[in-house]
Parts: structure tokens; sequence; C-alpha cells
């Protein structure tokens, strides 16, 4: 299954790939993005460079653009199934010094922490490619494979005025709830690379815009709740993409959903 995220409400798309094959053997090929997966079942041969790479369960495999490749399951009787996405270079460098192409000398790497965020992401941003979130969530996990993996150097994470930005941007999610700007818009018109806006963010607040964001939705939400509004049309007014979207996060932050938080209100005013 394909799924296009994009990255900011007007940014460049990023598409993910969720597969399992039991017998498919992909044909050699290149892509012009990097290809990252994250193997969460069975075991693949990938031909690459020369040699034979095995991942497994938990595995990142991280092929570069142009690069030639293909992948077939490891046993005859055994599929493999994997998560995959699909970045341009430039997500993977703004968070490191020079702005070349990282080059990653091990391609199959073994990183349980980070293979479960990228896997979650994945997860969740295939279910509802919110804009915000995946601005917020990808171009961080994929810096931090740059950094952690590649030969490219890291850049400071020291942010001036760390503080200022994020209630800045704060301010700013609050105030367009419905259409949100894109981290990138809001980086620029700060003199701020992206990576930096997510830093000074992270450092302040303790989570990234987009989480930020979904609870200020969630708390407008009760309010409207309280007032006798169905779930479903609440969703729309604090700018969840759907009822389904609103229940993942009311249930996050408050515990139940909106509809039984809505009944329990109810049968107290009676």
């Amino acid at each position: 299954m394909w799924t296009r995220a994009r990255l900011g409400r007007c940014g460049p798309p990023l598409d993910l790939l969720t597969a399992r094959f039991d017998r498919h053997v992909y044909a050699s090929h290149t892509h012009e993005q990097f290809s990252i997966g994250i193997c969460v079942g069975g075991s693949e041969v990938i031909d690459y460079r020369g040699d034979h790479l095995r991942p497994g369960p938990g595995s990142i495999v991280v092929l570069a653009p142009g690069e030639m490749h293909t992948g077939r399951p490891a046993a005859s009787d055994g599929g493999y199934a994997y998560r995959a996405l699909y970045p341009d270079p430039f997500l993977l460098t703004e968070g490191t010094l020079g702005g070349g192409l990282p080059y990653f000398r091990e391609p199959l790497l073994d990183d349980p922490e980070l293979a479960t965020a990228l896997s979650r992401a994945h997860t969740e941003l295939s279910a509802c490619p919110d804009p915000l979130e995946a601005e917020s969530r990808l171009p961080w996990l994929l810096t931090a494979l740059a950094r952690r993996h590649s030969t490219a150097r890291a850049t400071s994470d020291t942010v001036s005025g760390a503080a200022h930005i994020a209630h800045a941007v704060r301010d700013r999610l609050a105030d367009d709830l419905l259409e949100p700007p894109s981290l990138a818009e809001l980086a620029t018109v700060l003199g701020l690379s992206r990576y930096q806006l997510l830093r000074a963010f992270r450092t302040t607040m303790g989570i990234p815009p987009y989480a930020w964001l979904a609870q200020h939705r969630v708390h407008r939400a009760r309010g409207l709740l309280d007032s006798g509004l169905k779930p479903a049309e609440v969703a729309g007014l604090v700018g969840f993409a759907d009822q389904a979207h609103l229940t993942r996060w009311f249930r996050r932050v408050l515990g139940v959903t909106p509809a039984a938080y809505r009944n329990s209100v109810q049968d107290a005013g009676r």
C-alpha cells in the first residue's frame, strides 16, 4: 500500500510504502530518492554494492539515490514485510554541515530506538497523513538517521532564544488552528532552518509542534462537546481530519473517547 504524506500544507510529498511479499523478487532498479526500509517481519536478501544484505525484524536499510539494488525473500518458503520511506536527499541534511549527500558506509543498521520511531511514524502517518504531523516527525527522524549513521557532521544543537522561538510558533499555530502554516514557512520568517525551529520547540515545550497543536485542538474540542455538539461535528471545527483523528488524540490526551466524554457530561447535567 502506498501513501503520500505532505510535509506541510503546501510542502513537498514523501511516499510511504507498506508491503508484505511471500515470493516476490524485485528486478534490479534504482530510486531518485533515498530508500529507507524497516523490516517488520520475515527476512529479505537485498543485493547492493556487490554485497548481499540480510535485514531481519527491526533492521533499518538505507539505499542511496541512483544505486542499483534488488530484493527477494531469504528463503523459498518464507516471506518478508517492511515499511519504506522515500525522502529527497535534502531531508537528511537539515541538521548536518555542508549540505552534501549523506554517505552511509553501512547500509544495514542496528538502531532499535530509531527503527521503532520510524516504524511508528510510518504507521500513524499512513493511517492519517496530517501535513503538520508529517513535517514535525519525518525530517526530525531522517536528520537523526544521517547524524547517527552517515559520514555527515552534525550541526550545533544550541539555538539562541529557543523559548522566544517556541512561543512564537505556538501562538501562530493556535491562531491558525484550521490551516496551520508549514514549519518551513515559519522557519523562514524567523530566519532559521526547519531543524533549528524543531530543536527550539522541542527543547522548550517538551513535545514537537504537531503534538502541541493536537492537544490544543483537543481542549477546544472539549468545550464544543460540553456545549452539546457531536464528535463528528466537532472534529472539523477544531482542525482534525475526521472523527477518527479526533478520537485518536482525544483518547491520548484525556483517556476517553469524545463520545464517552460527551455522554458523561450530558449525564452529569441531568
